[in-house]
């Protein structure tokens, strides 16, 4: 599906990222993986080199402007081409409102959206020359649904969701599409620690009565990133078993 094409993944040290690095992967692509976690990187590194696909590693902070545009600019000469975007990078500092630090807010926003600002627009010189590209980003059902205590992550992924449809229309000229999809709960370190009460009461608002696994997110951005959807861009997913409908 994807032989001969980059595919960059930021925050794919572990998770929903390493998930779709290795999907990527399993499906034809050479990959970059990006994250501030070098050690955790390599991990991602080896379960996409046991696929038997070339892989790279880059330590970047995405909030850093000029350091998303050296990088990817590396990565471009390297590489020849920049297929697939893949804009996963992403922080949580929960909190309810009236708690929340200046800090805190500004951290989320500043990965989770700013981030995600920074990378699509240093692929966006090289996909416009090759008059093709593939950008999924990760939204969340949060920023469509809101929860208390997450204001400053619902507001950034709300604004990865308004991002992702303005860009569609700024870039469909040049034949590039840039979709996102929306992950529920999917199973993690996170909830994994959670208690038996608290994970039921989870559950219960999720109409399949499970989580959701990484690589139910990483089917889909592998769909999104092919050709299969060549016809479809601007569009937001929801990977959450019904929660959002």
């Amino acid at each position: 599906m994807f032989e001969g094409k980059t595919a960059i993944i930021t925050g794919a040290a572990r998770g929903i990222g390493q998930a779709i690095a290795v999907d990527l992967a399993a499906k034809g692509a050479s990959i970059v993986i990006c994250d501030l976690q070098k050690e955790w990187l390599e991990e991602t590194a080896d379960a996409v080199q046991k696929i038997g696909r070339k892989v790279t590693c880059r330590e970047l902070d995405v909030t850093n402007h000029d350091a998303a545009q050296s990088t990817f600019q590396e990565i471009a000469s390297e590489t020849g081409s920049i297929d697939i975007l893949v804009n996963n990078a992403g922080i949580t500092r929960d909190g309810l409102l009236m708690r929340m630090s200046e800090a805190d807010w500004d951290a989320v926003l500043a990965v989770n959206l700013k981030g995600t600002f920074n990378c699509t627009k240093a692929v966006t010189r090289t996909m416009m020359k090759q008059r093709s590209g593939a950008i999924v980003n990760i939204a969340s059902i949060i920023g469509l649904m809101g929860n208390a205590g997450q204001a400053n992550y619902g507001a950034s992924k709300a604004g990865v969701i308004a991002f992702t449809k303005s860009a569609a229309k700024e870039f469909a000229s040049r034949n590039i599409r840039v979709n996102a999809v929306a992950p529920g709960f999917i199973t993690s370190k996170m909830t994994d620690a959670l208690t038996e009460d608290v994970r039921d009461r989870m559950l219960d608002a999720i109409p399949l009565k499970r989580f959701g696994k990484p690589e139910n997110v990483a089917s889909v951005v592998s769909f999104l990133a092919s050709d299969q959807a060549e016809y479809i861009t601007g569009e937001v997913v929801n990977i959450s078993g019904g929660m959002v409908m």
